[in-house]
């Protein structure tokens, strides 16, 4: 599969669900997200995102139909900096079917999981996100505070930190 999009990936779910019986529970993270979210060009290959279930049956389903995939039962920890407390209660309803959910981390805990790797594209996304949810740097001060809070002691922190600073920086023009 060349470009992936939502609704080939609910179609996927859809199709495991049925073959396997097993249920999904996925909150997505990655470009799949911000397809979601609304992002009229935003392509990926992959699926990015924290899966409750049997990741090993799905992962070989994926793998079989050629789709890649990086999911963990925990995205916080795919970081030093944790995410911010409380993400998976904020997630909000994309498909909500027996035994299929698809979730989407709230914005500012999607802009959050962005900073944590800061890639230019990480930062592109965050940038959208923040934008078309109108999301204040005030409120990504304080949830990049609260994830540091979570985080263990590590000089990640201060990049993160760092990272953080400038972006809200950049949205505020300063």
């Amino acid at each position: 599969m060349s470009q992936l999009t939502t609704d080939q990936l609910i179609s996927l779910l859809t199709e495991y669900v049925h073959v396997t019986g097993g249920s999904v529970d996925l909150i997505l993270v990655g470009g799949l997200a911000l397809q979601a979210y609304g992002a009229p060009d935003r392509t990926t290959q992959d699926i990015d995102g924290e899966f409750i279930g049997d990741l090993t049956g799905l992962i070989q389903f994926l793998t079989d139909r050629h789709v890649p995939a990086d999911l963990g039962a925990n995205i916080s920890g795919w970081s030093v900096i944790a995410m911010p407390p409380g993400y998976r209660e904020r997630a909000s309803m994309l498909v909500d079917r027996p035994k299929l959910r698809i979730r989407l981390l709230a914005p500012t805990d999607f802009i959050i999981a962005k900073l944590r790797r800061g890639t230019e594209l990480d930062l592109d996304d965050a940038a959208w996100v923040a934008g078309r949810f109108q999301v204040a740097s005030e409120a990504i001060a304080a949830a990049a505070e609260s994830a540091v809070s979570a985080s263990p002691q590590d000089t990640m922190l201060f990049v993160f930190n760092k990272t953080v600073d400038l972006f809200c920086q950049r949205m505020t023009g300063r």
